[in-house]
């Protein structure tokens, strides 16, 4: 019998073994997304629903408010996208307020995680779309820091950068050429920039960042860049204009 539990536990050890030196790696890795609309409502519980119903009336007049309306389905995507245009020109275009005159703007996009329908656009939209604490920030970087920069966001495939950038990259994540406002980047020069204050401490592999000087990092809750989008599409809104972006050609990806 002690022979047979004996023989039962080696074999049990091999096949152990064998499992932690398996040879599977991990070839890729793909995601989706699964939209939760009325279909699953086929069978609504209505016990559910009467549970809900207080508390969805409380968060329907927090997201529900209309701040805004789109043109066109803007998406983010890389190297080049609507979305991606639309948020660092309202980045760019906030600076006033804050007495800021940057060069250009940054903003990931890994940090857009949603895109807004054309038509009208809710608070909840935008929160979908900048759903983190992420806060505008302006910093200068050496142009030769810019340089790197650009080479970072050419690694990445592309990321938002605001109108008057212009980056050729390859397919391998190369930087053909950067050019800001039809000029080259002057190695000696200093530029100002505007981002978000989670980029600006070298996150999402745009360690240049980390060579700022001059920070202004405001804050105060109202400076979280959801808010700013708001009060951008609220202005247009309230001119009676109705906000597009398209892809222009500020990165381009060559072989």
């Amino acid at each position: 019998m002690r022979l047979k539990l004996l023989s039962l536990s080696l074999l049990s050890l091999l096949v152990w073994c064998g499992a932690c030196t398996s040879h599977y790696e991990l070839a890729g890795i793909d995601r989706t997304r699964v939209l939760i609309d009325n279909r699953f409502d086929a069978r609504p519980d209505a016990q559910a629903a009467a549970f809900i119903m207080p508390y969805q009336a409380k968060v329907d007049s927090m997201i529900k408010p209309v701040v805004g309306r789109v043109g066109s389905y803007l998406f983010a995507d890389r190297p080049e996208s609507p979305l991606s245009n639309l948020l660092t020109d309202i980045m760019f275009a906030a600076a006033e307020k804050y007495n800021e005159k940057p060069d250009f703007a940054v903003y990931n996009i890994g940090g857009m995680r949603a895109a807004l329908a054309e038509g009208e656009v809710t608070v909840g939209d935008v929160t979908e779309v900048a759903p983190f604490e992420n806060k505008i920030c302006f910093l200068t970087l050496t142009g030769e820091k810019v340089k790197e920069l650009f080479q970072q966001i050419a690694i990445q495939g592309g990321e938002g950068v605001s109108r008057g950038v212009k980056l050729v990259i390859t397919k391998d994540g190369k930087l053909v050429s950067g050019t800001l406002n039809g000029k080259e980047i002057d190695p000696n020069a200093s530029y100002r920039i505007a981002t978000l204050d989670y980029l600006a401490q070298g996150n999402d592999r745009m360690v240049a960042f980390k060579a700022k000087t001059d920070v202004n990092q405001p804050e105060a809750e109202e400076n979280n860049i959801r808010f700013i989008i708001m009060d951008y599409l609220r202005e247009q809104m309230a001119k009676g204009v109705t906000v597009d972006a398209k892809v222009e050609g500020r990165i381009t990806i060559v072989q």
